[in-house]
């Protein structure tokens, strides 16, 4: 026993964890590998040779294929499992870049990408679910924030694989890195929270104090202790119930919600904000890197050592976020970088339209270099992490999956547009045009979070959730959302003690 006294809990949560980051990785490394796919098959006697519509499509679609994996996960984390949820998503990846290693033809990029797009957007709500429900409220928020620099580490892993490497061996090592998350994540445990859902109590409390070891045994009864009473509630509640009258139950809850306002209210903010981060030029910067070198700075320039600096940047700015975020309001967090963001949009846009028709007095490609990098920054700070953080402390609890759903719907249509327009905007409009175009869109939503969106710094749930509805909840509402659990506490108090101890 004493020789693994120094496997801690801490480095069994890291080992968990791991998991879930590999996955969050793929991501960054899917949507920036467009930004070196595309170059390389552009070249003259390229094996599969495209054009710019087929390129965009093959750029966008996973944006398109993360719909329908958002659509799916919740079912399979409820019904399967949240392990076994990250598992299914890590196999559409694997098989995508398989896929993509022998590949022929446009139609087998597309089929790849769209199988990759899919595993993105079953763990683009897993990821962080799974962190919070295997790690130690002290350790969580750490753990949290190493989802976006996983992202940036993917986006700087593939984009320096691609300087130097063809584009088949490119794949064949983020195959490999998909293969080692498997590996990880085979050998990861069940979620305790799924467990103690499922009423397998005792696996629940092998598995936490595995992760957690036995100092937080308090946390662990009130887990058990809520799992039993929602268990028995539910099982109450569906018994005798048809599939009609469930579904027409599920169609009545609905129309309730969407009419109050703290379930409608958050939703419009959030659809405004995740539309926000997509049109401040993450994805493009991410996806259409070299295009965006060649003509913000020009050809002649050394594309592999910027585009590695600029990814470099964008994990250390983001990772300065991490602590800044913790010291300033959100609402200021927010428009302080999206301001230098627009401010990068406009002045880029202004120069390169200089550029172009030989306006300047002067010129430099460090003051394009120098316009990109504060583009990056803008968007490493604020746009990436921000939608995330607010819509994590926006959401009532009640409607919060299903409000965070519909919400993301429209991140995953946003990403889509953006990236299925780049370079169709470029060739018609010009740089100038596209970024102007995109800083229209950040102000309009920009202004519609200046005028609905709270302050969320430091405030629990509920007081925002109050804010939104108007009024605190009445002593009548607060009773009935009390009364179940009272009355199932009363009465099961011996059986839940029996069990937890």
């Amino acid at each position: 026993m004493e020789k693994k006294t120094w496997i801690t809990p801490f480095k069994k949560q890291c080992f968990v964890t791991a998991g879930v980051c590999l996955n969050m990785a793929g991501h960054g490394i899917v949507i920036g590998f467009a930004a070196i796919l595309l170059p390389q098959l552009k070249k003259p006697g390229s094996l599969i040779p495209i054009d710019d519509s087929s390129g965009s499509w093959i750029a966008s679609i996973p944006g398109f294929a993360l719909v329908a994996g958002n659509f799916i996960v919740s079912t399979i984390m409820a019904k399967c499992g949240r392990r076994t949820a990250n598992l299914i998503s890590i196999i559409p990846m694997l098989v995508g870049w398989f896929c993509i290693l022998t590949a022929n033809s446009i139609p087998l990029l597309l089929v790849a990408r769209f199988l990759q797009g899919l595993s993105m957007g079953i763990s683009c709500s897993l990821g962080p679910v799974l962190i919070g429900e295997y790690t130690s409220p002290r350790n969580r928020g750490a753990f949290l924030t190493m989802i976006s620099l996983s992202i940036a580490t993917g986006v700087l892993i593939v984009h320096t694989m691609g300087s130097y490497l063809s584009w088949q061996t490119t794949a064949l090592v983020c195959a490999f890195i998909a293969f080692i998350d498997l590996i990880i994540v085979i050998y990861s445990p069940e979620s305790p929270s799924f467990l103690a859902d499922q009423g397998r109590y005792e696996e629940c409390k092998t598995i936490f104090r595995w992760l957690r070891g036995d100092n937080e045994e308090e946390e662990l009864q009130r887990m058990i202790e809520a799992a039993i009473i929602v268990r028995e509630a539910k099982l109450e509640v569906n018994i005798d119930q048809s599939i009609g009258k469930k579904i027409r139950n599920g169609v009545s809850y609905f129309r309730a919600a969407i009419k109050k306002k703290e379930f409608y209210k958050p939703i419009l903010i959030m659809i405004h904000i995740y539309t926000l981060g997509q049109w401040a030029g993450a994805t493009i910067l991410a996806s259409y890197t070299i295009d965006i070198f060649h003509n913000v700075i020009g050809p002649d320039v050394n594309v592999a050592l910027m585009i590695i600096t600029l990814d470099t940047q964008r994990i250390i700015s983001n990772a300065c976020a991490v602590f800044v975020i913790r010291k300033v309001k959100r609402r200021t967090m927010l428009f302080v970088t999206v301001g230098i963001n627009l401010f990068a949009f406009l002045a880029t846009a202004a120069y390169t339209y200089a550029k172009t028709h030989g306006m300047l007095p002067f010129d430099h490609p460090l003051i394009g270099l120098a316009l990109i990098h504060v583009h990056m920054f803008s968007i490493a700070t604020g746009t990436v992490p921000l939608p995330f953080i607010i819509a994590g402390e926006l959401f009532p609890l009640e409607y919060r999956s299903l409000a965070g759903g519909i919400s993301v719907l429209f991140l995953s249509t946003n990403l889509f547009i953006i990236v299925k327009t780049v370079l169709f905007l470029f060739n018609t409009v010009g740089v100038h045009g596209a970024y102007c175009i995109y800083a229209g869109i950040v102000t309009y939503c920009l202004f519609i979070a200046w005028k609905f969106l709270p302050e969320t710094k430091d405030r629990t749930l509920q007081d925002i959730e109050d804010e939104f509805r108007g009024r605190p909840l009445s002593p009548e509402e607060l009773q009935s959302m009390e009364s179940l659990t009272s009355w199932k506490l009363k009465s099961r108090d011996r059986r839940c003690s029996s069990l937890v101890i």
